[in-house]
């Protein structure tokens, strides 16, 4: 029987492009964004119970939410709800979980994953999932998941493969951050490039030689911490490690510098519901493509998003393409595709005061 994989939950973002729904206090990972009675949290949780169990699952996040990860995840371990003390992006937050891992055992394999994707065809991204799981047994091979594209996004990064191998895992050539609409459109006419998920598979150990290959100063500081993994020290070494690395993506900081890094392509119904614009597309729709999650009484309006408690009668007419979101004590009245400007709403909305973000 092959050895259950540990699988690691990235929790910590912040959500900021679902604001006013999504707030510091709570973010979009906590919320039931697709009300189906349980959290994007618990339901990516509940997708990679079907190949692993319980105390196999690490959560990393931030330290404002564990009590939220308990709350959602109580089988989880608490040893294995891992608390970042600062925002240092996604390599710092796979290297804690790597050398954690790998001081129970170093011939583990991980699977890596965001806690806020949706994916629709759950059997056929697991089937995905076992093959890289099987292709990250070759060598240090680094494995991620790519999602074949079906529009020219410009909000999802892009790597390109070798399109001419045959085997199911195959050999990156490069990585592409978000690019222009004209590029993404070459992109994808090409025929050898794939969205890049964020989801990754490899052993322990090919992780662990990567950081120390590209970037041995991580390495060095997690390293130490061997000593205090699992223990009542673990806290402290974790505070001090968190100060000693650099805001830095396992992209950027790995993934585009490895010659070993291979991608399984997957078509499984995939979205990273970044944004409203993207919960738009995948929601249900009148006849002129409104999302209606409110009491609405709606008129020459098409293509819009209105989001509003039931008690609360909205009234909505002339609009196109925009979104209206009321929640808590923030009213939202912005053009549904407005995602860039969404940074500048929030940090103007804490000038106004806390309690709005």
């Amino acid at each position: 029987m092959q050895e259950q994989p540990y699988v690691v939950i990235m929790a910590g973002g912040i959500g900021s492009r679902f604001w006013p729904y999504s707030r510091h206090e709570r973010p979009k990972q906590f919320l039931d964004i697709l009300s189906t009675g349980r959290t994007l949290l618990q339901m990516t949780y509940d997708r990679f119970l079907k190949i692993s169990t319980p105390e196999m699952f690490f959560v990393v996040t931030n330290k404002n939410y564990e009590h939220i990860v308990r709350e959602q995840l109580p089988e989880v371990p608490e040893s294995q709800i891992l608390t970042e003390p600062l925002r240092r992006n996604t390599a710092t937050c796979v290297a804690y979980a790597s050398y954690k891992i790998a001081s129970r055992n170093r011939n583990a394999k991980v699977i890596v994953t965001p806690a806020d994707h949706l994916i629709l065809k759950e059997d056929n991204f697991l089937d995905k999932i076992s093959k890289a799981l099987k292709a990250a047994e070759v060598n240090n091979n680094l494995i991620t998941i790519g999602i074949r594209p079906n529009r020219p996004e410009t909000g999802y990064g892009y790597i390109q493969y070798l399109i001419n191998e045959k085997s199911v895992a195959k050999k990156v050539k490069t990585f592409t951050e978000k690019p222009n609409a004209k590029l993404a459109k070459t992109f994808v006419d090409s025929g050898d490039f794939v969205w890049n998920s964020g989801m990754f598979v490899w052993k322990v150990d090919s992780i662990i030689a990567a950081f120390e290959k590209y970037m041995p100063e991580v390495a060095e500081v997690f390293e130490e911490g061997e000593q205090h993994y699992f223990s009542s020290s673990e806290g402290d070494f974790i505070n001090r490690a968190y100060t000693l690395v650099k805001n830095i993506s396992i992209d950027f900081g790995i993934m585009e510098k490895s010659d070993e890094v291979y991608v399984v392509l997957g078509d499984f119904g995939w979205s990273d519901l970044g944004s409203w614009m993207s919960l738009h597309e995948i929601k249900e729709k009148d006849e002129s493509e409104n999302v209606i999650e409110a009491n609405a009484l709606v008129y020459d309006t098409e293509g819009c998003f209105v989001k509003a408690p039931k008690d609360k009668l909205v009234v909505v007419q002339g609009l196109k393409n925009y979104l209206i979101n009321d929640s808590d004590n923030v009213l939202l009245i912005c053009e549904l595709d407005a995602e860039k400007k969404f940074r500048e709403f929030v940090s103007d909305a804490k000038q106004k005061g806390e309690d709005f973000v």
